[in-house]
């Protein structure tokens, strides 16, 4: 079976005459009436009904004829997707994510490479105000981030990710509160590892801390997250990070994990600065990005 079987198909339903749809083909009557013969032997029913005329389709040949639209439609969708990808194949994307969120961006750009093989993609970490500046300032065309931390005047438009869910995490060499969830109080009371006082993440647990009315025991701030992932995987300090953030060896032979009673859990999304005429790499990947969710995977 040929595509243009196909065409011929829909040509005929549509001009109700052999010449007429022929010469809308590009085809002689003979190779168009050949052609929808040829379809009919391959598929073993009758699609036509004719004498000398066309005195339009059976039954069957109507349930091919929606085939047909849907096949050729299938077919329009694929040749535009592809010309969309070799029109923006050397296209180039600068993305600033905050550090908690640095490891969901390796799952956004299989999404993104998905309809754009050969994107070549720029990340750099930020803090949430500086990937507003730079969005501003056009340095930067996506940015990941905490949304509560947009401004109000608007100027961006915004895709939440998943919300935000900070755990304690310690080795299995550290007691932790047994039971799933601990309070900030049983919290206090382990040598911990917090990122630094300056990033969003860290400035919600100090918040937890403060509302509880308890002091945590503090021995490293840094806003490294490799460094915190070592001492934690080293055994020993504890730490409290959003889900997102945690190194990927948790159970029995890496991290164990505590939920946190009262515990902000912040929208993480996906930024851009609003533009009546964005361009068409980005519109493109800022649809894409719609059915990006990750929700299921950072929450525990």
């Amino acid at each position: 079976m040929f595509l243009r079987q196909l065409t011929y198909l829909i040509a005929l339903d549509r001009y109700r005459h052999f010449s007429r749809a022929a010469e809308s083909c590009g085809v002689s009557q003979p190779a168009l009436s050949a052609g929808v013969r040829q379809l009919e032997n391959e598929l073993g029913i009758t699609i036509i009904q004719r004498n000398r005329r066309f005195y339009g389709l059976t039954e069957e040949g109507k349930r091919v004829l929606l085939w047909a639209r849907q096949t050729l439609a299938a077919l329009d969708g694929l040749k535009q997707e592809a010309a969309f990808a070799q029109d923006i194949a050397g296209g180039s994307l600068s993305i600033g994510v905050m550090p908690p969120a640095i490891q969901i961006v390796p799952l956004l750009l299989e999404t993104f490479r998905s309809v754009v093989p050969a994107l070549h993609v720029e990340v750099k970490v930020y803090s949430s105000a500086e990937i507003l500046r730079l969005l501003r300032e056009h340095h930067l065309q996506l940015g990941i981030m905490y949304l509560d931390q947009l401004p109000e005047e608007g100027g961006f438009d915004a895709q939440i990710l998943y919300p935000e869910q900070h755990v304690l995490a310690a080795a299995a060499s550290v007691p932790l509160p047994a039971g799933r969830y601990c309070s900030w109080a049983d919290i206090a009371a382990l040598p911990l590892c917090l990122l630094s006082r300056n990033m969003r993440s860290r400035q919600l647990v100090d918040a937890g801390f403060r509302e509880a009315d308890v002091t945590p025991t503090v021995m490293l701030e840094t806003d490294a997250l490799e460094l915190l992932h070592a001492e934690l995987l080293g055994g020993r300090l504890a730490s409290i990070l959003p889900v997102a953030a945690l190194p990927e060896r948790i159970g029995p032979s890496g991290l164990q994990i505590r939920r946190i009673n009262g515990c902000a859990s912040p929208d993480v999304g996906l930024v851009r600065m609003t533009q009546p005429n964005s361009s068409m790499l980005l519109t493109r990947l800022w649809d894409v990005a719609k059915t990006f969710n990750v929700a299921d995977i950072y929450t525990v």
